[in-house]
C-alpha cells in the first residue's frame, strides 16, 4: 500500500511529465498502482489502528504522564525502564515520542567541536566528587551527602560511592574502594585541582605528603587538570549528569532511601545492570567486556590496604577517665588517667577504637549531634572508677573491728546506743591539755 510521502513524490513526477509506466519504474511500484492513485484525487487514507492493537496503550500513555506529573525532569530512559518493570512490552523509541508529545525535547544539541580523547588501556583512570547537598535536602537528611566518582577511561568501567565529606581520608577511601572494585592499578589517575589533594601555585599543582604517600603506597600518578580545562576529565564529568537525572530520580520513585548505605547497595546493582552490561556509546562494547581485556594491563594491589582512618591523639584528663571528642567526653580505662592515647575511627564509621602502647582500650559509638556536653561511660570503665576512688579517699573516722574483739571488751568501754540524734556537750580543751593556769595568768596580765 502506498504512504503518503510516495504518494507525493508519485504525483510530482506526474506534474513533471512522467508516463505512468515510467512513475512506475522509478518508484518501484506496479503500473496499476500508479493508475489507480492518480484517478482517486488524493493521498492514501492514514491506517487506524485500534487502541487495543497499539503497543503504547491509553494505560500507558496515562501511566508515563503520572510519572511526568510527579518528577517533570525524569529522562524517557527511566521512563522506559520503571514501565517496563510494570509489564511494557514496547520499545524505547515510542516511549521517546510519547515522552516528547507530552513534554517536548528537553536538551538541545551538543556543540559539535569536540574532540575525544583516546586512553590506552591500563593507562588513565579519572575521580572527582559531586555534591548532592540538593537532593540530601529534599529527602530532609541531616548529613550532607556527595557522591565519589572513577573510571577507568579505556574500558569505561566506574564506581559510585555516596558518602558524607570530600575531604583527604574520604578521597583516599574512594580510590582504594575502586582500585579494590577493577582489580588493579591504573598508571594515572587524574582529577582537578583538589585542595584536600595538593596546592595550587599558578599554573603548578603540588600535592601534599599524604597524597604522595598514597600514590606511593598504590604505584601510581596523581596529576591533576590544568586551570580552566574541566573536559579534561569529561569521562568522570559527564556519568555524574546520568547519575542527577537518571539514577536518582530513579530512587526517589521508590521512596526516599534509609541511609547511604542503602544507596550505595542500590547503586552497584544499577551500574552492574544499567552501565556495565548495556553498549557504551563511546566504546561500542559493555564496560564489563572491556575490563576483562583492560585487567591485566593494570598494575597489581599491594598487598596492604592504604590506611585511610581518622588517627588522632589526646591526653586523657588528669583527674578523671575522660577524653573529649567534639564536646562530648568517652571514658577510658582509670588506669590511663593522665597518658596520651590515640584514637582511630575508619571512614564513615560509627564507632572508634581508642588505642594505648599498641592495644585496644576502650570502643565507643560516636555520640549524636544532639547529645554535645555528654558523658559517654563504658560500664566496665565506671565500676573500676569507682572502685579506685573509695580506695583512695577511706573513711578515717569509722574504724572495722571483729565481732570477737568487740565481745572482748570491758562492759565499761562499751556504749550502746539507739538511733536518733543526740546533743553532745563541747568538751573542755584547756582543762584537757592543762592550760587553765597559764590562760588566767595571761588574762590577769
Amino acid at each position: 500500500m502506498l504512504n503518503q510521502e510516495e504518494y507525493v513524490e508519485l504525483l510530482d513526477l506526474h506534474r513533471q511529465g512522467w508516463t505512468r509506466k515510467e512513475i512506475a519504474v522509478e518508484l518501484g511500484l506496479h503500473p496499476a498502482t500508479v493508475s489507480k492513485w492518480l484517478a482517486a484525487g488524493g493521498p492514501p487514507a492514514r491506517r487506524v489502528v485500534p487502541d487495543d492493537e497499539r503497543v503504547m496503550t491509553a494505560r500507558w500513555r496515562a501511566r508515563i504522564a503520572q510519572l511526568l506529573e510527579v518528577h517533570s525532569r525524569l529522562l524517557a530512559v527511566s521512563v522506559f525502564h520503571k514501565i517496563r518493570a510494570e509489564g511494557y512490552a514496547g520499545s524505547y523509541p515510542t516511549v521517546v515520542r510519547e515522552v516528547r508529545a507530552i513534554r517536548g525535547p528537553r536538551f538541545r544539541a551538543a556543540s559539535p567541536v569536540s574532540v575525544p580523547i583516546a586512553t590506552d588501556p591500563g593507562e588513565e583512570a579519572q575521580f572527582d566528587f559531586c555534591d548532592l547537598a540538593e537532593w540530601a535536602q529534599r529527602w530532609e537528611w541531616e548529613t550532607p551527602l556527595v557522591c565519589f566518582g572513577a573510571i577507568l577511561s579505556w574500558s569505561r568501567q566506574r564506581l559510585w560511592w555516596f558518602t558524607t565529606s570530600e575531604d583527604r581520608h574520604h578521597t583516599f577511601e574512594g580510590l582504594a574502594r575502586f582500585f579494590e572494585a577493577v582489580g588493579g592499578v591504573p598508571a594515572v589517575c587524574r582529577t582537578d585541582r583538589m585542595g584536600a589533594l595538593g596546592r595550587a601555585q599558578g599554573g603548578r599543582f603540588r600535592l601534599h605528603p599524604p597524597a604522595v604517600a598514597f600514590a606511593a603506597h598504590y604505584g601510581t600518578k596523581i596529576t591533576s587538570c590544568k586551570a580552566r580545562d574541566a573536559k579534561r576529565k569529561g569521562k568522570v564529568e559527564r556519568p555524574f549528569r546520568q547519575l542527577q537525572e537518571t539514577f536518582l530520580p530513579e530512587v526517589a520513585l521508590d521512596g526516599v532511601p534509609a541511609g547511604v548505605g542503602e544507596l550505595n547497595a542500590r547503586a552497584a546493582v544499577w551500574l552492574d545492570q544499567r552501565v556495565h552490561a548495556v553498549a557504551s556509546r563511546a566504546t561500542g562494547e559493555p564496560p564489563a567486556v572491556r575490563l576483562e581485556v583492560e585487567r591485566p594491563f593494570l598494575a597489581p594491589l599491594p598487598r596492604v590496604r592504604f590506611d585511610t582512618d581518622y588517627v588522632e591523639t589526646r591526653r586523657v584528663h588528669t583527674a578523671f577517665p575522660f577524653i573529649v571528642m567534639d564536646g562530648v567526653r568517652y571514658s577510658v580505662p582509670p588506669r590511663l588517667v593522665g597518658q596520651l592515647v590515640e584514637i582511630r575511627r575508619p571512614v564513615d564509621a560509627e564507632r572508634f577504637e581508642i588505642r594505648w602502647a599498641g592495644q585496644s582500650v576502650a570502643t565507643h559509638t560516636l555520640a549524636a549531634p544532639a547529645a554535645r556536653e555528654a558523658v559517654v561511660w563504658d560500664p566496665a570503665h565506671r565500676a573500676d572508677a569507682e572502685d579506685q576512688a573509695l580506695a583512695r579517699r577511706p573513711r578515717r573516722h569509722l574504724h572495722a573491728v571483729a565481732d570477737d574483739d568487740v565481745a572482748d571488751e570491758p562492759a565499761g568501754r562499751r556504749l550502746e546506743l539507739p538511733g536518733g540524734d543526740y546533743d553532745v556537750d563541747a568538751p573542755d580543751l584547756a582543762a584537757r591539755y592543762g592550760i587553765v593556769g597559764e590562760l588566767d595568768g595571761e588574762a590577769g596580765a
